[in-house]
């Protein structure tokens, strides 16, 4: 008896990586796991998922680590960008609430 291939990871229609059946996304559980958690650990920071679901996911990202790790360098290259975008449109604010910051 065959047992059924159960998928733990999808791809969402915009290209992101989530965790089936949560909001979570793959990023999220790829960095923490790169970052030393144990499959345990991450399941306490996300408690939507499941200790299966963490090892499904770490075993998908191994195992299409060229993939993920290129999916990954691209999305830290938008945020950079759009954090410069946030940045260049808001200075004035940023700066004001930057000054009320430090002077507090």
């Amino acid at each position: 008896m065959t047992e059924p291939v159960i998928s733990y990871v999808l791809q969402t229609p915009d290209g992101g990586w989530r965790i089936v059946g949560t909001r979570v996304s793959l990023d999220s559980v790829v960095h923490a796991y790169q970052s030393g958690l144990t499959p345990e650990a991450i399941v306490h920071e996300f408690p939507t998922l499941s200790l299966e679901s963490v090892h499904g996911g770490i075993a998908f990202y191994l195992r299409n680590r060229a993939t993920i790790d290129l999916y990954l360098r691209e999305q830290a290259a938008r945020w950079e960008q759009l954090n410069d975008q946030s940045e260049a449109a808001n200075r004035e604010l940023l700066a004001k609430i930057r000054s009320r910051v430090i002077s507090a």
